[in-house]
């Protein structure tokens, strides 16, 4: 019954909106912080008391997630049984602390911003906090490969894979879907420490984004026209890159934002102070720079936006 109420048009409507008029303020106690906290209690706990990294990571997801979407629940119960409107104002809060897409396009245009002003010491430090590579060293060109790569990847994982659980089970499937994206985040490593103990949740995340990703790819497709962008080789490139990323799936709104775009992404990266060599998405028809950067916002905004009409149609038919 909840999950219904939380999917109701007029929940995600505002969350939408809020979301789109506030980003993320941080002065608003975020839940992200909250299982990130979570998660770091409970790996202490599990790795003390559970001697096989595979089965204490096992435990892990199933905790993190059990007890994310449990507390979401017994809260918005909580507020539904204060009052109608109470449950309501703490179902829209819920589900707009699950998105994400004016926060990325604010972290992102400070890069971008930095960029503009010749400052390319300001636009790696701006980068570092949005991105896993290595950015010290970092040339213009790469700044910008680097700034579309997070815009497009984060399209899905930030935007429409949160909006999609919010629209197939309101914000506690969201949030549970937020509680399984940070555990990837935080121990989903292929190193010596979480290879085995960060496996499960690494392969979940897998499974939760593999629909979102490719709706995100196939949004983008349809929005790239809309745009003034090109379709055909959105489509065309993410048929054909899809699948040059070592991610099953962020590898597919990466090549459609690089189709549409005309630019090309990927290549080598440094981890760590190790390069890693990675495929090329794309082909470089246009130089990656400010243009392409706000193509892919726009590509962003533009998968959202044709998302929440879709499910507008069809929930109001």
């Amino acid at each position: 019954m909840l999950a219904g109420i939380g999917s109701s048009v007029s929940i995600i409507l505002a969350a939408v909106l809020l979301d789109l008029l506030l980003g993320d303020p941080r002065w608003l106690p975020h839940p992200v912080v909250w299982i990130g906290r979570l998660i770091t209690a409970l790996e202490k706990m599990l790795r003390r008391l559970v001697p096989n990294e595979r089965a204490g990571g096992v435990l892990l997801l199933v905790l993190t997630v059990a007890m994310t979407s449990g507390l979401a629940l017994a809260v918005l119960k909580g507020a539904y049984a204060v009052s109608p409107y109470a449950g309501f104002a703490v179902a829209v809060v819920l589900a707009y602390t699950t998105l994400a897409a004016r926060s990325l396009h604010g972290e992102s245009q400070l890069v971008a911003d930095a960029l503009t002003r010749g400052d390319t010491a300001e636009a790696r430090r701006y980068l570092s906090c949005i991105v896993g590579r290595d950015t010290e060293g970092l040339d213009e060109a790469e700044i910008w490969r680097a700034t579309v790569e997070t815009v497009a990847e984060n399209s899905s994982d930030g935007v429409i894979a949160p909006l999609f659980y919010l629209m197939l089970g309101g914000p506690v499937l969201a949030l549970a879907y937020k509680a399984v994206n940070t555990l990837d985040s935080m121990v989903g490593y292929r190193n010596e420490r979480y290879l085995r103990f960060g496996w499960a949740s690494a392969r979940f995340d897998d499974l939760a984004n593999w629909l979102p990703a490719r709706l995100t790819g196939f949004l983008m497709v349809l929005a790239a026209p809309l745009l003034g962008l090109s379709a055909s080789e959105a489509w065309r490139v993410m048929r054909r890159d899809g699948r040059n990323h070592s991610s099953p799936n962020s590898g597919i709104p990466e090549a459609a934002a690089a189709g549409a775009l005309r630019v090309r992404l990927g290549g080598t990266n440094r981890y760590f102070g190790k390069p890693v060599a990675k495929p090329t998405i794309g082909d470089a028809l246009r130089p990656l720079s400010w243009e392409a950067y706000r193509g892919a916002v726009r590509l962003m905004y533009g998968a959202e936006g044709l998302l929440v009409i879709v499910w507008l149609a069809t929930n109001l038919i």
